[in-house]
């Protein structure tokens, strides 16, 4: 067995079972540790479609570090597989389960420990809802922002995971920039701190970011020191329409070379925006072939907003509505905020990929899409963080026919394709997980792969954490 393997379940019973539920509720409260299968199985996987998951010997609900020590050192004792799990809000099966494994779930562990408005840090439990936080530290005028679309579900440890992003990367960064220190449970147990409080630190290795985005392949994290910033002022929206998506495509460019800092710059193509109009009746004109969404928090947004809409009408929009006030502004979001929901009903399942590509080649990935749909004889659908070049192409099917879903993931693998084909990533947030691990050695190679492992070594050298995520 390689030693980065997951340990083989085969040949496990229901002995082995008892053997490691006794070990655990030898220092875990009785309510912590979930045996019954009707249970456990729901803790079996996140949202993602094609990702299989296995069935959990035992799920686990912690309150304290020293039970997430307790937790890991019977797990390597015994060498039984954790997946550790937030809110399984992801859209990788990152959080799967596999057969026979503990599944560690952080949810129960969400006190927010600090909100230091001097030092602009708040110390977070890894459960602590992202949405909760942000309204904490608002009361403070400050703001945290990675934002991410289920922001009020998904986990600040599950963030950390998957270095998850969200509508306001464009001017703010992703989950990545804001996380300063950790607390981490390593695989034998012992607990590690990485990285600082201080504005500034550069002491080492930054094993903080490294721990960013390994989706539980490394350690737990059960502790976080967040940065924070000033509150910024409520924001503008203006949205622009357009007869093709070239013609958004060549206004973002020409807002983002204007040197203009968006909030928030989103875009829709013409598939998303009859959906949208199917379901919620938002009056949206048929003819539309793209939406674009511009948002400034500056301190004149007003200002910002038409010198964008100039941009846009020069780009080629067919209309440019600014907004005047935040009420006006949340109901030009709204077509945004349905855009997934909108599409899940298209079908009633979909794919949702999360490619990334630059700017520059924004119209192109657009275009490909379209070509991908017709070959494939599928409604794609595409959302995207424009201001970023972070596309979500959204493939609409029905799991029911074994056909359709072939040709689904078929296209969704050639939407990564093409991806990488025009200098992107497979992935700009929702992580590799399962779905995509095949895909992350043809990104990094050979070389990187090896890297990758070598790291995964030296912090698991069993292979107990999340085992067959990533590669």
């Amino acid at each position: 067995m390689s030693r980065i393997e997951a340990p083989s379940s085969e040949g496990a019973d229901t002995a082995a079972t008892g053997n490691l539920v006794d070990l655990l509720l030898s220092g875990l409260p009785a309510e912590t540790v979930l045996t019954d299968p009707d249970v456990t199985a729901s803790y079996a996987h996140d949202m993602a479609s094609f990702c299989p998951a296995g069935a959990p010997a035992a799920v686990v609900l912690p309150r304290t570090v020293e039970q997430v020590q307790h937790v890991m050192r019977t797990a390597t004792a015994l060498r039984v597989p954790v997946v550790p799990q937030g809110a399984r809000t992801g859209l990788s099966g990152a959080a799967n389960a596999s057969d026979g494994c503990i599944v560690l779930s952080l949810t129960r562990m969400d006190r927010i420990l600090e909100i230091n408005p001097v030092d602009r840090v708040a110390v977070v439990e890894p459960g602590v809802i992202n949405a909760a936080l942000s309204r904490a530290v608002g009361e403070h005028g400050l703001y945290y922002p990675p934002d991410p679309s289920s922001w009020e579900m998904c986990t600040i440890g599950g963030n950390i995971g998957t270095a998850s992003g969200g509508l306001c990367c464009v001017k703010y960064g992703v989950t990545a920039e804001y996380v300063l220190g950790l607390d981490v449970v390593l695989a034998d147990g012992r607990l590690m701190s990485t990285g600082r409080r201080t504005a500034k630190g550069v002491a080492g290795y930054d094993l903080t970011r490294l721990f960013v985005g390994s989706e539980g392949s490394l350690g737990i994290v059960v502790r976080a020191v967040l940065g924070l910033r000033p509150k910024p002022p409520e924001q503008l929206v203006l949205a622009a329409e357009f007869a093709s998506a070239a013609a958004a495509c060549d206004a973002v460019c020409r807002v983002m070379e204007g040197g203009h800092v968006p909030s928030l710059l989103e875009l829709m193509d013409r598939t998303t925006v009859k959906a949208v109009n199917d379901m919620a009746q938002m009056g949206l004109p048929e003819s539309t072939e793209a939406l674009l969404l511009a948002a400034f928090d500056t301190t004149a947004p007003a200002a910002d907003l038409a010198a964008v809409g100039a941009l846009c009408e020069a780009a080629g929009a067919t209309q440019v509505v600014p907004a005047d006030d935040a009420a006006e502004s949340e109901l030009l979001l709204q077509a945004r905020r349905l855009s997934l929901t909108a599409l899940e009903a298209v079908k009633g399942v979909t794919m949702i990929d999360d490619v990334c590509v630059p700017r520059s080649r924004l119209a192109e990935m657009l275009e490909g899409v379209d070509r991908i749909a017709e070959k494939y004889r599928l409604t794609i659908g595409v959302v995207a963080h424009a201001g970023d070049g972070n596309t979500h192409p959204t493939v609409c099917f029905d799991p029911a026919d074994p056909d359709e879903s072939r040709r689904a993931r078929e296209s969704f693998d050639e939407i990564m394709a093409l991806g990488l084909e025009l200098g992107g990533t497979i992935t700009g947030e929702h992580g590799v997980g399962v779905l995509k691990k095949e895909w992350l050695a043809r990104e990094i190679g050979p070389v990187g792969m090896e890297m990758q492992r070598a790291v995964k070594q030296a912090f698991d050298p069993l292979g107990i954490l999340n085992p067959g995520k990533l590669f």
